[in-house]
């Protein structure tokens, strides 16, 4: 009987603990995502770039080519299905590899990837997505920028991306994919509770000089400032 009294003393301490820790977490994000960076104050309005989220994950989307970086010499559009060369626009978003390959629905979601995503425990990946043409919605916002910012930002894009010797990004090795104009490249950095796919978007944004959140794990978060 002692033995099973320690046993639910112990669980409890456990269930207790979590939710403490979720109470903190979720307080503190809150909190955190509610301070704005208001960025680089009255910078010249040179270009445009979108910011996108599918209700979970955000993505920043570039212009595929311009003066500044050509796209389709870093991302190679012939792995994606749609082979569309016509394309005008990338949206690129990091996140955990676990997450975007082995979880097309939440449905499918596994205790093992969520575990390791959580604890940094897995690899990274850059999920690019082409698009021909965009209109600005609800879940995707325009955002106008200097060119010293969008320098900034593809820096920080950069520096996201697993590059090899020679100067190349890596393909993914996988024959996954959500739809015709999507593909995968390594990246670097781990993922986890507190470097979250919003969370780097955020980063990438604040790097930039750009609106942003001081830190933020959740996309309504992020989204919040251009909404």
């Amino acid at each position: 009987m002692k033995k099973l009294k320690r046993t639910a003393s112990f669980i409890l301490k456990i269930i207790l603990g979590l939710v403490v820790f979720l109470v903190l977490y979720f307080g503190v994000e809150f909190i955190l995502s509610s301070i704005t960076c208001q960025g680089d104050k009255g910078a010249p309005r040179d270009m445009y770039i979108y910011l996108q989220t599918n209700g979970v994950h955000t993505d920043l989307v570039l212009p595929t080519k311009n003066k500044t970086l050509n796209w389709n010499k870093l991302i190679d559009v012939n792995t994606t299905k749609a082979k569309d060369t016509t394309a005008k626009f990338v949206a690129i978003g990091w996140g955990d590899k676990g997450f975007y390959l082995e979880t097309p629905s939440w449905a499918e979601l596994k205790l093992s990837t969520a575990a390791k995503a959580a604890f940094g425990l897995s690899s990274t990946a850059m999920h690019c997505t082409f698009y021909t043409k965009l209109v600005e919605t609800e879940d995707r916002k325009k955002i106008f920028l200097s060119y010293k910012q969008y320098k900034r930002l593809l820096k920080f894009i950069l520096e996201s991306f697993e590059w090899t010797d020679s100067g190349e990004t890596v393909l993914v090795d996988t024959k996954v994919r959500y739809d015709e104009y999507d593909t995968f490249y390594e990246a670097t950095g781990r993922y986890s509770l507190f470097k979250t796919c919003n969370t780097w978007t955020n980063q990438a944004l604040k790097h930039a000089g750009l609106p942003s959140a001081y830190w933020a794990a959740f996309e309504s978060r992020v989204m919040k400032k251009y909404r």
